[in-house]
């Protein structure tokens, strides 16, 4: 977003990613990113045990359905909190560029977290049109971004390994695929 003149910093608050060595992992990919391009990064921590609490009895929702929802409104709550503390006008997400998130469900959160001050909004920018998805994978394999390949969440990593399973597949193995390098296995 900088080529396009748009200012901006990085804001990692994930504590649904699991197990913490694929928290570690994507945390250190926006890390080295910010670091290469001069942007700043906020560290929010790996607020775990709150967001156990957070989605209790939620367990076996599916995709897309009130876990993610709940879980999108803690993180994007915890990002306009920040965003108002620290003298932001604006807050976004990055998740509306996967194909299996609903979009409309994360622009939901959003605008009901930044809501909450009168001086924040939330940009509802649609990633996937124009071009979006593909210039994603231009360059997530330009820099050679790890591979996610399951939303976050313990939940999440259960069900696809699930599906793959189904499927023939084998289960995810983390921290081996990356985009524009061969796999190591």
């Amino acid at each position: 977003m900088l080529v396009a003149g748009i200012d901006y910093d990085l804001f990692f608050y994930n504590p649904n990613i699991h197990p913490v060595k694929e928290y570690d992992i994507r945390k250190q990919e926006n890390i080295r990113f910010a670091l290469e391009h001069g942007i700043k990064f906020i560290d929010a921590d790996y607020d775990v045990d709150n967001w156990f609490a957070r989605i209790k009895g939620l367990e076996n929702e599916p995709e897309r359905g009130e876990r993610c929802t709940k879980c999108f409104d803690m993180r994007f709550e915890r990002t306009a909190l920040y965003a108002h503390e620290n003298g932001y006008d604006t807050i976004t997400s990055s998740l509306g560029i996967s194909r299996w998130k609903d979009m409309n469900q994360i622009n939901d959160c959003g605008e009901r977290a930044a809501a909450r001050y009168d001086s924040l909004i939330y940009w509802t920018y649609n990633w996937r049109k124009h071009g979006g998805s593909q210039r994603m994978i231009e360059i997530s394999k330009r820099e050679q971004f790890y591979q996610q390949e399951y939303c976050g969440c313990v939940y999440s990593l259960r069900d696809t390994n699930r599906h793959r399973r189904n499927q023939g597949r084998d289960r995810i193995k983390l921290g081996v695929t990356f985009y524009g390098k061969v796999e190591n296995t």
